[in-house]
């Protein structure tokens, strides 16, 4: 199946001569005669970023992944184990493949993993995820104000920059995408 590069978004996955790529930024620019389309892709499978110009109506092709419905499990040393919510099978990913997801992923969330060629290649959170807070600094009463941000760290490991009203425990809801605070949930 092939896309037109109008169709390109930020995380689209795409393939240039049987390899597949995932767009991580992209920029259109309009030229005397053309608009172009300047990318920068991570390899899928090497992690290697490359750069990459697209004719505007350009079309390219899309690899030929498989997805399917996980859930994470838990850690076991350099590798994470997940299980298909069909078959109930369990298979350990790499950690090498998923650092990127690794600080917003708690045990127990439903994932979708890619595999290409029967391999697992990527792992994609829900948009939207409830994470308790680690650690921050104390957060006081009255602090309602969102416009100062201070460092807070999750219970998956990973840092946040959360309002000052939020305290040690919290549950906050956050955006996996951005890796971004949206608001604190209510106990």
């Amino acid at each position: 199946m092939s896309i037109q590069t109008s169709e390109f978004r930020k995380g689209l996955r795409i393939e240039i001569d049987g390899t597949p790529y995932q767009i991580v930024e992209m920029q259109h620019i309009q030229q005397k005669r053309r608009a172009v389309i300047k990318t920068k892709l991570k390899n899928i499978l090497t992690g290697a970023i490359a750069e990459n110009t697209f004719l505007s109506g350009e079309r390219v092709d899309t690899p030929d992944l498989e997805e399917k419905s996980m859930e994470y499990l838990y850690p076991d040393g350099d590798h994470y184990c997940f299980m298909d919510n069909e078959s109930f099978e369990q298979i350990l990913i790499d950690k090498k493949v998923i650092e990127d997801v690794l600080p917003y992923m708690p045990e127990n969330t439903q994932v979708t993993v890619q595999f290409y060629n029967g391999e697992p290649i990527s792992v994609d959170l829900p948009q939207f995820l409830e994470i308790e807070i680690a650690d921050t600094e104390p957060g006081f009463k009255g602090d309602t104000v969102t416009t100062s941000y201070k460092p807070a760290k999750l219970v998956t490991g990973g840092q946040i920059m959360v309002p000052l009203f939020i305290s040690t425990g919290d549950v906050i809801k956050i955006s996996t995408i951005e890796g971004t605070y949206i608001e604190r949930i209510k106990k």
